[in-house]
């Protein structure tokens, strides 16, 4: 599989184009995506290493959903790998 840089510390495999979009994010340990907003439905499922976000910790296995109107940034201190889909891309709040 081909991974592409997508931010700072995080590359990106795009399983499936268009909506929703698939795709499997790999993160460096430490890397974060900063602040945004949902414009439409996301989930994420940790494949391997964890992830975390203001409202908890995800271990590998981890299913989150994240509805649209919803905010947050996300973070890896250990590195992981997640499979995650959207109907709509996310809209950057900071760290543009």
């Amino acid at each position: 599989m081909a991974f592409s840089p997508f931010r700072d510390g995080i590359e990106i495999c795009v399983l499936q184009p268009g909506k929703p979009q698939v795709a499997l994010l790999r993160y460096q340990p430490g890397a974060d995506a900063p602040r945004h907003r949902h414009a439409g439905l996301e989930t994420v499922l940790v494949l391997d290493g964890s992830q975390s976000d203001e409202n908890g910790h995800y271990p590998v296995g981890s299913f989150v959903v994240n509805p649209a109107g919803t905010e947050h940034s996300v973070r890896s201190d250990e590195g992981c790998v997640v499979l995650i889909q959207w109907t709509e891309p996310v809209i950057f709040l900071e760290g543009e």
